[in-house]
């Protein structure tokens, strides 16, 4: 899977999950470590890339585009844990939800569930 890493999840998933043969890259290395979500979201979903996040705006952005890319897995209650438990937790659920995020949805991952909602937003 391609991810591209949002500003607020850690430098150090781009090795982990690229250890796992995942094509990961970060906005930072990128040079878009202060671009809107509005750029991220452009840059994503050019390079067919999911976006990994703990912001919940992409979920905006894709309700007021209508789009069915990028997918984005929004990370929840994550801000305590290291950048080795989140990628666990990460690949843990790739296999369940790749399918959805191959076809465009959005991923809410947290310690205890697992919600996912296909693209288009439905009105």
């Amino acid at each position: 899977m391609r991810f591209l890493l949002d500003q607020n999840q850690s430098p150090k998933l781009v090795a982990l999950l690229a250890s796992a043969g995942h094509d990961t890259v970060h906005v930072g290395n990128l040079g878009l470590g202060e671009a809107s979500d509005a750029e991220i979201f452009a840059v994503a979903a050019e390079q067919d890339r999911v976006i990994v996040s703990g912001d919940t705006d992409f979920g905006d952005l894709l309700a007021e585009t209508n789009s069915l890319k990028p997918s984005v897995i929004l990370l929840r209650r994550q801000d305590r844990r290291r950048a080795h438990q989140v990628a666990a937790l990460l690949l843990a659920n790739l296999g369940p939800v790749g399918a959805d995020l191959d076809a465009g949805a959005v991923v809410v991952l947290d310690q205890d569930r697992v919600r996912v909602r296909r693209l288009p937003f439905q009105p």
